[in-house]
């Protein structure tokens, strides 16, 4: 009887404790986040071909009054949600990789709130790959046994 007692009281303490398992989480993130993004926005935009690059080169460099570059622009806005997004799935210099996934969602986001319609899933993005960037990948990543300091 006292086994069953302490095995609920061990099993209440993992989902009610403060303390988690942080490298787990931030795998599950990181997967979950860079795998939608590339099958479901990054590999449409990469193999679209330039028209499509041209309209996502737009939001960036009528944002910023550039009359040019539009292509090059959408471009790396199709890289970054496409092998970008693989690489933050991989855990591969992963504070790079969500910076520019960030970059590439808050100007998805600022230009969409410019016309006046409301982007939320952009905008979980950015924050998603906010939180990735600041907190790194994780001791479940390629980037932790590429770069882990000798202990």
């Amino acid at each position: 009887m006292s086994e069953n007692i302490q095995s609920i009281k061990k099993n209440l303490n993992i989902v009610l404790s403060a303390k988690g398992n942080n490298d787990i989480s931030l795998l599950i993130l990181r997967v979950t986040t860079g795998l939608l993004m590339f099958f479901g926005h990054g590999l449409s935009k990469l193999t679209a071909g330039t028209a499509r690059w041209e309209k996502l080169g737009h939001a960036f460099t009528d944002l910023i009054g550039l009359d040019s570059f539009h292509i090059f622009f959408g471009f790396l806005a199709s890289l970054s949600e496409s092998i970008g997004a693989l690489l933050v799935a991989f855990g591969l210099v992963t504070r790079f990789s969500s910076f520019f996934l960030f970059f590439t969602m808050a100007i998805a986001s600022l230009k969409h709130l410019l016309k006046d319609d409301f982007s939320e899933l952009a905008l979980i993005y950015a924050f998603i790959c906010l939180v990735i960037m600041i907190s790194g990948s994780g001791k479940y990543s390629i980037d932790y046994y590429l770069f882990k300091k000798n202990d």
